[in-house]
């Protein structure tokens, strides 16, 4: 049953109750499974322990830092939920896009924010403890990789770049990876 606020702790009361062991056994198993991706996670706790779906996600989601599975209605209230510092910094990201790209819309998708063409996604940007992501949609990430892999401190992964929180803007660079997405939509 989900919760009203959205909090993973309030169902940590139920997880001690059905399972029988205080929380404190099962943060020491997460411990174990740190390495492991989320799916693995989730299998090990169902498969060994007999969790329930919504039980294993909310262990296996705070044990991964998130306290709370909270949707975020507006941009502003997801701002609002990050470092002060990394919201500026992900705000002016999108500011270097949408001032060339006016047209394009900035939801909430994914619980992320997230720029818009229509009905497609062209860019997205999040923020993690030690880094920003971002995500162009499409084929746009290969195009650019080579680009991105030769920047000191910036990961790439199959579809999102992970940048250091205080990276200096590249705004020619973004701004093509937009472009390149747009061009791939017509």
């Amino acid at each position: 049953m989900a919760t009203k606020s959205g909090a993973r702790e309030e169902y940590f009361p139920a997880i001690e109750s059905k399972y029988g062991q205080p929380m404190k056994f099962w943060f020491a198993v997460m411990a174990d499974l740190a390495d492991e991706k989320y799916p693995v996670q989730i299998a090990y706790l169902r498969e060994n322990y007999g969790f329930s779906q919504a039980h294993a996600n909310a262990l296996v989601m705070y044990s991964r830092g998130s306290k709370s599975s909270k949707r975020f209605e507006t941009p502003a209230a997801y701002f609002a939920s990050i470092d002060a510092k990394q919201a500026k910094k992900i705000k002016a990201i999108l500011k270097v896009i949408t001032t060339k790209f006016p047209n394009l819309e900035l939801v909430i998708a994914w619980n992320k924010p997230m720029l818009k063409s229509g009905d497609d996604y062209v860019f997205g940007a999040d923020a993690a403890t030690a880094h920003l992501i971002i995500a162009p949609w499409g084929d746009v990430l290969e195009d650019f990789r080579d680009r991105f892999e030769k920047l000191e401190g910036v990961r790439v992964s199959k579809k999102t770049i992970a940048l250091p929180s205080d990276w200096e803007i590249e705004t020619a660079l973004l701004q093509s990876m937009v472009r390149a997405r747009l061009k791939e939509l017509k």
